[in-house]
């Protein structure tokens, strides 16, 4: 496995446009099926998941974090993603480690957000054990298809999101489907809901992650014609195929 900051998108980060065309395309359907083969023929039985010292244990149809998933942990943990006094909702929390490290540094409220009820009772679970009630931070569980059930007076000031954006179907099986492959679709109404309901502080930043196993310049360009500017904060690649993931900060233009 090799990790290293995107460099040739870094040149093109002030013209949104040629960073959107330096970006990989979409791998060939044979060779998403190959990098998925086998991802998740466990998720129907009970595991466990270690992060940063913490035991997180998952019971059957809860996401198991994989290597992209631990992108945005490590970088809410370093700070790179900065979360301590701020409004942060953990889209797609499932287990609950985003919710986790960010009520331990000291976010100010966190929202704790997925679609999967079990996901968010686990979470929940988990940041009970962990965090606790922390004097300064509100935690938020929520059951929510992306922001619908979030209340009128939010305005977050960091979201982050690691969407099931693969554009192949990789399995038949439902929770397979939830977890890794419903598509490009769920990042474009992620970002018009985000719009639609001026959802971002004035300074809020958006981190996604999105690989060229999903519709990568699509939903890049998406959030270009949606109103932000991103920039490619980092990208990881793996030896032994051609999978790219990079992983997005998003600012509206007139914050930047």
């Amino acid at each position: 496995m090799t990790d290293r900051t995107a460099a040739g998108a870094a040149a093109s980060q002030d013209d949104p446009r040629a960073l959107l065309q330096s970006l990989p395309d979409t791998l060939p359907r044979d060779e998403i099926l190959a990098i998925n083969s086998g991802s998740k023929s466990d998720i129907h039985t009970e595991r466990t998941y270690d992060y940063n010292g913490w035991t997180f244990t998952l019971p059957p149809g809860v996401f198991k974090p994989g290597d992209t998933s631990r992108i945005v942990h490590d970088r809410l943990l370093d700070g790179t993603i900065p979360v301590k006094g701020r409004s942060y909702a953990a889209m797609g929390v499932g287990l609950g480690v985003e919710a986790v490290i960010a009520g331990t540094l000291g976010a100010r409220e966190v929202y704790a957000a997925d679609v999967h009820p079990d996901s968010v009772a686990t979470a929940a679970g988990h940041y009970a054990r962990i965090v606790g009630d922390r004097p300064g931070t509100t935690f938020r569980p929520l059951v929510s298809n992306l922001f619908e059930e979030f209340p009128d007076s939010a305005r977050l000031d960091v979201v982050t999101f690691n969407p099931p954006a693969v554009s192949t179907r990789t399995s038949d099986d439902p929770t397979v489907v939830r977890n890794v492959c419903v598509g490009a679709e769920i990042v474009l109404r992620f970002f018009d809901q985000i719009v639609a309901r001026d959802l971002l502080a004035p300074d809020g930043e958006i981190y996604l992650i999105v690989s060229n196993t999903a519709e990568l310049k699509r939903i890049v360009g998406y959030g270009i014609d949606a109103g932000f500017r991103p920039v490619v904060l980092h990208r990881q690649t793996w030896e032994g195929d051609n999978c790219q993931a990079y992983l997005f900060k998003l600012i509206r233009h007139e914050a930047v």
